[in-house]
């Protein structure tokens, strides 16, 4: 038995099919119909043949870009801002409605997960303009916005939000 085992890898019967390849990604993580045309694409072997995949598990709800963008944003949220989450999921290929939707109510909570994180990595104020750089540095570099980035490192305790 172990021989047929191994010649079936040699010749390459036993390799997965697109769909098989498909479905592994996604029992990985959510993943957005352009990400799995790009990862497919070099296993294609007829034209057509990865479209009419990822139609049926399109059809099948496998593949969903309301649950691609949750995913991102509940894995993000807490330590990302908005504009790197924003640009997260524009590389993922998903849809301008969709990605100016999680936008939109990820801004409403951005001064507050802004504070969070600054409280976490910092949870002082700047003793001296050079720590103050570092910490705008480092919060402009998680993606949250300038004026937020501000607000927090100066301290104030307004929680209107943007």
């Amino acid at each position: 038995m172990p021989e047929e085992v191994a010649a079936v890898r040699r010749t390459g019967i036993g390799q997965l099919s697109l769909k098989g390849r498909a479905l592994r990604y996604l029992a990985t993580r959510e993943h957005s119909r352009a990400e799995l045309e790009r990862k497919l694409a070099s296993f294609e072997e007829e034209p057509g043949q990865l479209a009419r995949v990822l139609d049926e598990l399109h059809a099948k709800g496998f593949i969903c870009e309301q649950r691609v963008v949750e995913s991102v944003v509940n894995r993000r949220q807490a330590r990302l801002g908005t504009a790197r989450i924003k640009h997260e999921l524009q590389s993922r290929g998903l849809g301008t409605e969709a990605v100016n939707g999680a936008v939109d109510a990820l801004k409403a909570t951005e001064l507050q997960r802004a504070r969070e994180v600054w409280r976490k990595k910092f949870g002082q104020p700047p003793q001296d303009a050079t720590e103050r750089g570092k910490q705008m540095r480092f919060l402009a570099s998680r993606g949250f916005g300038v004026e937020v980035l501000r607000r927090v490192v100066a301290g104030s305790d307004e929680e209107d939000c943007l």
